[in-house]
């Protein structure tokens, strides 16, 4: 239940996001009310649970570089709701896994099997499907190229922080203060920009609060619990259910088209992610169906 809650809840984002941006408030905007509310929220479970906030300096270069990946992840995923649907935007987005195999190949020279392969190609198929009408361009390639963008974040994200100094620190802690940093951020880019913009009304504040919370905080406190409670596999298997969640939000609160296409784009995604994460149970359970059936000579 704790993984479940963390794919809704994540993809969930739409659901707040989307009538902020319908109100004319820009991406920066919307994601600074985001993390600075996140900020706040995290700060006050820490304060009630009495946990540290102390910190090694040593430490903030790393997190500071988390916060980068983080924030670009953040900023690039909005960008691309702005130039086509959610749910999609959302499956694009969940080829993280995918490339953090790439990356981990690229820059650690870890091994990638046939498994892993077979799961590129289904991404890139996936991807094709999605933004492919026969020949014709269904997306546009700008708006494909930045949600990927967002992906390769979160992917650089998780590689930092499993090969980082920083990857023992108790996770709401490391939270907190990538919260901190990206909210300073994304401060920084609204003064360079327009400034920040002001909340239209009651409804943009409550959705900004329940953007902060539900697949922000409570998205990261569930992931903690499901991964402690059934590790990391079945918590990433389960996460199968953000786009899902997302596009069933697209099509059924804002009329987003979702059309026989969409949905071969999106299984041949999923189907990529899941054997990603299930790549050594895959080659395992292969090596011993081929002992069991492979003749034995006397």
């Amino acid at each position: 239940m704790y993984g479940v809650a963390t794919s809704v809840t994540f993809g969930l984002i739409p659901l707040f996001t989307l009538p902020l941006m319908q109100k004319g408030m820009a991406s920066d905007s919307i994601l600074f009310y985001r993390f600075i509310t996140a900020t706040a929220a995290l700060a006050l479970i820490m304060v009630v649970k009495k946990e540290s906030f102390k910190v090694i300096w040593r430490d903030l270069g790393v997190i500071m570089l988390l916060a980068v990946f983080y924030t670009a992840s953040s900023m690039f995923l909005l960008y691309g709701y702005e130039s086509m649907g959610a749910g999609v935007a959302t499956t694009l987005h969940f080829t993280y896994p995918v490339f953090v195999t790439l990356l981990m190949f690229a820059l650690f020279r870890e091994k990638a099997s046939w498994v892993t392969w077979t799961a590129v190609v289904l991404a890139i198929a996936g991807v094709a499907k999605l933004s492919l009408n026969g020949t014709e361009l269904r997306l546009d390639p700008a708006g494909v190229g930045v949600v990927l963008l967002s992906a390769v974040g979160y992917a650089s994200y998780i590689i930092a922080v499993n090969k980082s100094r920083v990857r023992d620190m108790h996770s709401r802690k490391l939270a907190f203060y990538v919260f901190v940093f990206t909210t300073l951020m994304f401060a920084v880019k609204n003064c360079l920009g327009d400034g920040v913009q002001p909340l239209p009304d009651a409804v943009s504040t409550v959705n900004v609060v329940l953007l902060a919370v539900a697949p922000t905080v409570i998205s990261n406190i569930t992931l903690l619990l499901a991964v402690r409670n059934i590790g990391g596999t079945l918590t990433s298997i389960l996460g199968a259910l953000e786009p899902v969640t997302a596009v069933c939000i697209g099509a059924i609160v804002f009329g987003e088209d979702f059309t026989l296409s969409e949905a071969v784009g999106i299984t041949l995604i999923l189907a990529a992610v899941v054997l990603v994460i299930l790549n050594r149970s895959i080659k395992e359970n292969l090596t011993q169906l081929l002992k069991r059936i492979r003749p034995r000579h006397p």
